[in-house]
């Protein structure tokens, strides 16, 4: 039982203010690795959040069963390609992916351009999870969820959230532990007094709400394709605190742990919602029946409340937690400026309090296609950077990936210039010069494509302003390399040669 217990849980030798700060600014040491079945248990509150009802019902009603099938394939297949990918390299270097931006071709101010945009998707995700708590509340109490008391309603349970992971990864991890078993017991209640009440409606059932053609498919595509990239950040957030031997078949199993769970719940949120809309008489059925805020409590009253709260505090913990880490390292790279994570989770609240006034949701659909331009875009210059131009060209080492200011040149062209190129033409799409669903697909291979050949025409030069000296290498540049020479370590210089 020992045993089994050391698998889901966290190192308990560590101080109170390594768990606050959680290593947010700095490499993740050794004595600070998780297991991986411990870090799957945190990511599980991901799983269980229900936006994925929402997504699910939405792109079932877009190109109805079993059509439905073909988006969700490629967002768990791409999501766990790159996730992994980029966990395993985190895990390796013990650093954010925020941190390694810096050293993979952005420079520490380029970077600090990505932190914001990944900060900015975690301010979103936080107000429409932290929307759908404040909905259900205020449906089942009668208050209108515009009003300064649905506010209210949104404002305080966001604090709740903020006290739970307040103390970083360890306290999380209590969280997500207790709130599976809550989630499984209150869901399966759900879901028994939907079929026993209702008519169940069986795959068959599940018919679009238009024509099914190339451009339904494309807009499904296009929203799992925001998926693909989004999900491994989140994932890798955490997925640092793996062993730094952990193997790509450890860091796949990390996302399919949290990928699984994710589709099993998009699929009965298709379910509840084709279930429940011949029984809906006011208002539009077909809008009422995706929102969580509106089911839950229609099902099952004040216990649906109660789901609506306890899921989307597990979820908006992690809203939270990986929003202060992309500001934390936003504000350490441009100003210098490290009040503490915890601080930065004040931050995320606050402005997804102002954001809930004025409801940015309306705006969901452009604001999902503009961040999965930019953080599509982002990640896969970063992979093309690791394995192309430091692994094949050998531009830059591949046994370790620098993020200290004093080594790093403020800006690298290549990756600035080709995220800015590239989200350019992605954001022509969204202007409506080229159907707007294509857009994502577009940026995130220009990106990539624009940042080799800058690397390679500017002969790596951008990479590094000083070479560490403490940071022992077997990395021989090629002759195209034209930046700051390394000094091989002397036990190393015969195995590099």
């Amino acid at each position: 039982m020992g045993k089994l217990k050391q698998w889901f849980q966290g190192p308990q030798d560590i101080t109170e203010a390594e768990a606050v700060e959680d290593y947010a600014v700095g490499r993740v040491p050794t004595h600070y690795r998780w297991p991986i079945p411990a870090i799957i248990l945190v990511l599980l509150g991901n799983s269980t959040a229900m936006f994925w009802f929402s997504l699910g019902a939405d792109m079932s009603y877009k190109v109805g069963w079993p059509t439905l099938l073909l988006p969700i394939a490629y967002m768990v297949v791409f999501a766990t390609i790159i996730g992994s990918c980029i966990m395993k390299l985190a895990s390796k270097e013990g650093l954010s992916l925020n941190l390694m931006t810096r050293g993979l071709g952005f420079g520490y101010m380029g970077s600090a351009f990505t932190s914001l945009i990944y900060a900015i998707n975690f301010i979103f995700y936080f107000l429409f999870e932290g929307t759908i708590v404040s909905h259900a509340i205020a449906n089942y109490a009668g208050v209108e969820v515009n009003s300064p008391a649905g506010i209210a309603i949104f404002a305080v349970t966001g604090l709740v959230a903020i006290w739970f992971v307040w103390k970083g990864m360890s306290s999380m991890q209590f969280l997500q532990t207790w709130g599976v078993p809550i989630f499984i017991l209150l869901f399966g209640f759900c879901i028994w007094q939907l079929t026993h009440h209702y008519q169940p409606v069986g795959f068959s059932g599940w018919h679009a709400q238009g024509a099914v053609d190339s451009n339904a498919l494309w807009l499904v595509m296009n929203m799992a394709n925001g998926q693909i990239v989004f999900q491994g950040l989140m994932a890798t957030d955490y997925g640092r605190f793996a062993r730094p031997g952990v193997t790509h078949k450890g860091t796949a199993t990390i996302m399919l742990g949290m990928l699984i769970p994710i589709v099993v719940v998009m699929l009965f949120g298709a379910f509840m919602a084709y279930t429940l809309m011949p029984h809906i008489e006011q208002g539009d059925a077909w809008a009422l029946a995706l929102d969580p805020g509106f089911v839950f409590p229609l099902i099952i009253a004040l216990t649906g409340v109660l789901f609506a709260i306890i899921t989307q505090i597990r979820i908006n913990v992690l809203n939270l937690y990986s929003g202060s880490i992309a500001l934390s390292n936003t504000m350490d790279m441009a100003f210098n400026y490290r009040p503490g994570r915890q601080w930065w989770m004040v931050l995320v609240w606050a402005l997804g309090v102002i954001f809930y006034v004025f409801n940015i949701l309306q705006y969901t659909g452009t604001f999902l296609s503009i961040t999965g331009i930019l953080t599509n875009t982002w990640v896969f210059i970063i992979l093309a950077d690791y394995f192309i131009c430091r692994k094949v060209f050998r531009l830059a080492p591949t046994d370790f990936v620098e993020y200290r200011k004093e080594y790093l040149r403020m800006w690298n062209p290549s990756g600035t210039i080709a995220l800015l190129v590239a989200v350019a033409i992605g954001a022509a799409g969204v202007l409506g010069l080229y159907p707007m669903v294509y857009a994502s697909f577009i940026a995130m291979l220009v990106g990539p494509v624009i940042h080799v050949i800058i690397s390679v025409a500017t002969r790596g030069q951008y990479y590094f302003k000083t070479f560490p000296t403490d940071m022992p290498t077997r990395w021989r540049p090629s002759d195209a390399y034209s930046g700051p020479k390394p000094q091989l370590a002397p036990q190393l210089n015969k195995e590099a040669e």
